[in-house]
């Protein structure tokens, strides 16, 4: 007998109708479904790999933006430190930049990659080496150091990437 919900044992009706359903689902549809899931945070961290090279390269050559995308699916993280729910993980050297532009008074352009590739990688290297050579040193948590090393991938991957083109 249930009352309010509540089962015979005292369990709750829609956890015990949800582990005998994932019990009697078919293994083929298990598998199905971690697929689905999978395809739509790819898709998500991908929209967001976007919205962060908007941020910095609006102006830039599709061939830049083609190579953060590569990048940024490669290292599975992007210039910008953001994460796949939209989250910053940390302050990016590109969010530094775009901060130095606005501290300069330039409050309508924050565009780093400006309109040429070579542009793009002068951008990227002087990120990279910032990155690599603080001015100051600042006490971390490990999830910023974790993050700022996907950071230093990502920079490399996607300099190679611009190198090449």
């Amino acid at each position: 007998m249930g009352i309010n919900g509540i089962g015979t044992a005292g369990y709750p009706l829609t956890g015990y109708t949800a582990r005998k359903m994932e019990r009697s689902a078919e293994p083929g549809t298990v598998g199905f479904m971690k697929t689905v899931e999978e395809k739509a945070a790819q898709k998500k961290a991908a929209d967001q790999d976007e919205k962060a090279f908007e941020m910095v390269g609006p102006n830039a050559p599709q061939e830049v933006k083609d190579a953060w995308m590569e990048a940024a699916k490669e290292v599975n993280a992007n210039g910008m430190g953001i994460r796949g729910n939209g989250m910053m993980s940390h302050i990016s050297q590109m969010m530094v930049q775009r901060l130095n532009k606005q501290l300069k008074g330039e409050t309508e352009n924050f565009d780093i990659f400006g309109n040429t590739v070579e542009s793009a990688i002068q951008a990227t290297k002087e990120a990279l080496y910032d990155l690599e050579h603080p001015v100051v040193y600042t006490p971390r948590s490990i999830e910023v150091q974790q993050a700022r090393i996907k950071e230093g991938e990502f920079f490399r991957a996607f300099l190679e990437k611009l190198e090449q083109l």
